[in-house]
């Protein structure tokens, strides 16, 4: 295989009308069952890592895992570091090697998270690499967990969502690649089990007015409806964390009751991984349109 960019796998997605999954990676058995689910299908993949996994992690081992398996499989396999909160953090990662970052500015002015990722964008181009650049506009929650109502102060009414004319003068001011907008989407899973719908045509007119691809944060809870309508409307990327995260540990969960005795931690944390990948499948498969 011909490995392209990240731009250009961007870039075929929207041609074909359907999105790249992005998902996050704490530990190495994440890690696996997201790839296996994506090399199962044939798919690019984008691996995240937030500010917290990161630390976790580590930002030099994160870069060396996933370049590990792109070229030992020579696969399309790519890094992002997810939200990002500071220009200097942004840096670490770009000289780190990540082929994305995210700069989420949404707790700043407009002016201060217009500035700053202006400056991010900047420091991408100058790195020699084609280092991709996303900017968050809207509050849309930072909470990866099970909640019990909407966030305070999350855009869900119209009104407070992302508008169209603010999108597109922040893209053309920065210089952005790609732009995480608010469109009635939210991070973490209420436990009434569905989240707010998104605002299909919100995303639609967005896409048009910003002229860049859009990112769809949040993608925990969202209906396969409402996948498939803002996909077709010029999502190009989704983003899912929360429900991997409960996968992982109900599998964990389930190995420990069933195995008490056992003590090594490859055969204790495989039925996690499997159900890594078990729902990664499941989403790739929603987002790509395959049966």
């Amino acid at each position: 295989m011909n490995i392209k960019s990240l731009r250009e796998y961007i870039a075929e997605a929207e041609e074909k009308g359907v999105a790249i999954g992005h998902f996050n990676i704490a530990n190495l058995e994440g890690l696996h069952g997201i790839f296996n689910a994506a090399k199962n299908l044939d798919l690019p993949i984008i691996i995240g890592t937030s500010e917290g996994e990161r630390d976790f992690v580590g930002v030099h081992e994160a870069v060396a895992l996933v370049k590990a398996l792109r070229d030992q499989y020579n696969y399309p396999i790519f890094l992002n570091a997810d939200h990002t909160y500071s220009f200097e953090k942004v840096k670490e990662a770009i000289d780190a090697g990540y082929d994305a970052v995210i700069f989420d500015g949404v707790k700043l002015s407009y002016e201060e998270n217009l500035e700053t990722t202006k400056k991010c964008v900047e420091y991408a181009r100058a790195s020699g690499r084609d280092v991709i650049v996303e900017a968050e506009l809207g509050n849309i929650g930072q909470s990866s967990k099970i909640v019990d109502e909407i966030p305070e102060g999350v855009a869900t009414d119209d009104e407070f969502l992302t508008s169209v004319e603010e999108a597109k003068k922040f893209v053309e001011a920065t210089g952005v690649d790609l732009l995480a907008p608010a469109v009635g989407n939210m991070h973490g899973i209420l436990k009434s089990g569905r989240n707010p719908e998104i605002n299909i045509q919100r995303v639609k007119d967005i896409r048009e007015g910003a002229g860049v691809p859009l990112v769809l944060h949040g993608g925990s809870g969202i209906s396969d409806e409402d996948f498939i309508k803002a996909i077709k409307a010029g999502i190009g990327i989704v983003h899912i964390n929360t429900e991997i995260r409960i996968a992982y540990k109900d599998g964990l969960k389930q190995s420990l009751q069933d195995n008490p005795d056992e003590v090594a931690p490859y055969r204790l944390l495989k039925p996690a991984l499997q159900a890594v990948e078990k729902k990664v499948t499941e989403r790739l498969k929603l987002f790509n349109d395959i049966k």
